[in-house]
C-alpha cells in the first residue's frame, strides 16, 4: 500500500513588479511567478504563503483571487513583513528571520518549497541562506516563463540544498584533483614546514613500498586519520586488493589478545565454540593498522614479527598454517626504545617495523596550523550538519588569539579542536558563532584542561609517596595512573585477597582457579611495594 502523500507548501515573497503585469483581465496575458507555481501540471501545492509589504495588500489579495481561480484546491495565507529598506541586507534578513521563527513547520507532514525567484536579489539571498540553515526547513523553488502558448504558465525547478547528496560527486571530484600530498593531509593547506616535508616523504613512501611503517607520535595527533588516507591513496592507485583494518592493541588484553590477532581452531580453549579467522587474515592484501603496537605482550609480538617476515602464521589450536599478505603500519604514543630496553617490547621486532617511521607533531608544535585545521573542522562540521557554519569576524579572532596563546594546552591535540568546534557549531544561531560563544568556549576549555592537570596532578603525587621522586620520574604516565589507581582500591579493601578480586574482576572469572593476593603481590612486587604501602 503506497504511502499517505505529504502536503505541499509554497513560500514565495509577493512581486511588486512580476505579479503586477497589465491591468484588468490583461494580467492573464503576462506570465505571473506567483501565481504561475499553481499553473504546473505536475505540481500540486496545497498551501501558498505570500508574503507582502504592508502597502501591497492589495496586491496581494488580487494575487491570492487569481490563485483560486487556477488551482481551487490551494489554501491562500497572506503574511505582512515589513522589510523597511528591501535593499538592505540586515534588515530583510532580521523580517525573513523572525518570520521563520514565528511559523510552525511540520517537515513529517509538509514538504515546504520556498519560492526565490522574486523579491529583491537581498531577499533571495537571504532566503537561501535560511533555507541552507534550515530555518526554513524545504527546497528551494525557481521558477521561469515559458515559451509561445506556455508563456503564462513558464516552468519551474527545485533545487535541494541538502550537501549530504553531493559527497559522492564531491568524493570523486577531490580524488581526481589533488595531488597525492593533499590528499594525505585531506585537502589542509597547512604551513608547517617540517610537517609538509614528512608528509612530501610519507606520500612517496606510501605509493612506491610495502614494507612496514611506524607512525609515532601523542594521542590525538591524528595517527588514525592518517593511516585511513594512506589507505585510500594506495587503494586509488590499486595497489591493494583487500580491506583496512584498524586494531587498537590496547584493547587486546589477556587469553583473548592472540585469538582476536590470529584466530583460533574450535575447541582450541575454554568457551572457543566456534573458529575464527582472526584480524590478520581480514587484512590480507590490505592494510592492517595496530595502533598502541607497545601494549602487544611478548608472545604476540614474537607471533606479529613472523607473519611480517614470512606472510604465515599458526593459529590458536591449529596445525596447518595460514596466509596472509598484508602490509603493516603500526602506531605508538610510547618510547619503543626505551620499552626495548625494560625488556617489554622485542628488539627485532623493532627493527622490522621501523625502517620508515614518522613522528606527528602535537598540536602546540605545529600551532601555524591551527587556523586551516580549524576550517577544516568547520567544513566537516557543515558536511555533516548539512548547513553553513561560521565565525562572525570578532568571534574567530578572540578564538584564534586564545588557541594559539601559551594558555591554550591543547592536551589532547586535535580531539580537543573536533570537540571545540562541535560544541561553538552547535550551539551557534543561524549557522554564525558569535563572540559569546567563543567566550564560553574558552572557559570550558580552560575547566577540562585544568581537570585534567590536576588529575595528573594527583597521580603523580601519588607516586612519589609511594615510589619516591626519582623512581617516580622514570616510569610512565599510565603508570602513574594505574599505581593510583590500585593503591585506591587496596584502602579500600580489608586485604589483599579482596583488593585482588576487585582489580581482577573480568579476568578471574576466565581461570579455572585464581588466586588474586598472588597476583596482586606480583603486580606490585615490580615496584618493590606490599599491599600495607599502598594502605598507607
Amino acid at each position: 500500500m503506497a504511502g499517505k502523500r505529504k502536503k505541499i507548501t509554497a513560500i514565495s515573497i509577493l512581486g511588486t513588479n512580476l505579479d503586477q503585469r497589465g491591468r484588468a483581465n490583461k494580467r492573464w496575458e503576462k506570465w505571473r511567478p506567483t501565481v504561475s507555481i499553481c499553473q504546473q501540471e505536475d505540481l500540486i501545492v496545497d498551501r501558498m504563503v505570500i508574503l507582502h509589504e504592508p502597502n501591497y495588500l492589495k496586491l496581494a489579495k488580487l494575487t491570492a483571487d487569481d490563485i483560486q481561480v487556477v488551482s481551487p484546491e490551494t489554501n491562500v495565507e497572506l503574511f505582512e513583513v515589513d522589510f523597511k529598506d528591501p535593499w538592505d541586507f540586515e534588515s530583510v534578513y532580521s523580517a525573513l528571520y523572525d518570520f521563520s521563527q514565528s511559523t510552525k513547520f511540520d517537515s513529517s507532514k509538509e514538504d515546504y518549497l520556498i519560492h526565490i525567484t522574486t523579491g529583491t536579489h537581498v531577499a533571495q539571498i537571504c532566503l537561501y541562506l535560511l533555507v541552507e540553515t534550515n530555518y526554513l526547513p524545504g527546497k528551494l523553488l525557481q521558477t521561469s516563463p515559458g515559451k509561445k502558448e506556455e508563456a503564462t504558465v513558464g516552468s519551474y525547478q527545485i533545487i535541494d540544498l541538502d550537501l549530504s547528496k553531493y559527497d559522492q560527486i564531491a568524493s570523486r571530484f577531490d580524488h581526481q584533483t589533488v595531488t597525492g600530498v593533499d590528499y594525505l593531509k585531506d585537502g589542509i593547506q597547512t604551513r608547517n614546514e617540517n610537517f609538509n616535508r614528512m608528509i612530501e616523504q610519507l606520500e612517496k613512501v606510501s605509493i612506491l613500498s610495502d614494507q612496514p611503517m611506524l607512525i609515532t607520535g601523542p594521542t590525538g595527533a591524528g595517527k588514525t586519520q592518517l593511516v585511513k588516507r594512506i589507505f585510500a591513496l594506495k587503494k586509488q592507485r590499486a595497489q591493494l586488493a583487500g580491506n583496512l583494518v584498524v586494531v587498537n592493541c590496547a584493547t587486546l588484553q589477556g587469553d583473548k589478545a592472540m585469538s582476536a590477532l590470529f584466530g583460533h581452531k574450535k575447541g582450541s580453549f575454554t568457551g572457543a565454540n566456534e573458529a575464527r579467522n582472526g584480524l590478520l587474515l581480514e587484512a590480507d592484501q590490505g592494510l592492517l593498522f595496530l595502533d598502541e603496537i607497545g601494549e602487544l605482550g611478548l608472545d604476540e609480538q614474537a607471533m606479529l614479527l613472523r607473519a611480517i617476515e614470512e606472510k604465515t602464521y599458526l593459529p590458536l589450536g591449529a596445525d596447518k598454517e595460514i596466509q596472509s599478505d598484508f602490509q603493516l603500519v603500526a602506531g605508538t604514543n610510547r618510547d619503543l626504545n626505551q620499552m626495548v630496553s625494560d625488556g617489554k617490547f622485542r628488539e627485532d621486532l623493532l627493527a622490522r617495523i621501523n625502517l620508515w617511521t614518522y613522528r606527528l607533531p602535537a598540536l602546540k608544535d605545529r600551532i601555524e596550523d591551527f587556523e586551516p585545521n580549524l576550517d577544516y573542522e568547520l567544513e566537516k562540521f557543515t558536511k555533516k550538519a548539512g548547513h553553513l557554519v561560521s565565525f562572525n569576524k570578532a568571534a574567530r579572532e578572540k578564538y584564534l588569539k586564545y588557541a594559539v596563546s601559551p594558555r591554550a594546552l591543547w592536551s589532547a591535540n586535535f580531539r580537543d579542536l573536533n570537540s571545540s568546534v562541535i560544541r561553538m557549531a552547535t550551539l551557534s544561531n543561524g549557522g554564525r558563532i558569535s563572540e559569546s560563544n567563543v567566550e564560553d568556549e574558552i572557559q570550558r576549555l580552560k575547566s577540562n584542561w585544568q581537570a585534567a592537570k590536576s588529575t595528573t596532578i594527583n597521580a603523580t603525587q601519588v607516586c612519589i609517596r609511594l615510589l619516591g621522586e626519582d623512581t617516580a620520574e622514570e616510569i610512565d604516565l599510565y603508570e602513574h595512573y594505574s599505581l593510583a589507581g590500585i593503591s585506591e582500591v587496596c584502602k579500600q579493601s580489608k586485604s589483599m585477597a579482596d583488593a585482588g578480586r576487585k582489580l581482577f574482576n573480568r579476568s578471574r572469572l576466565t581461570k579455572s582457579s585464581t588466586n588474586d593476593s598472588h597476583r596482586l603481590k606480583q603486580l606490585l612486587s615490580k615496584y618493590e611495594l606490599t599491599f600495607d604501602d599502598c594502605c598507607g
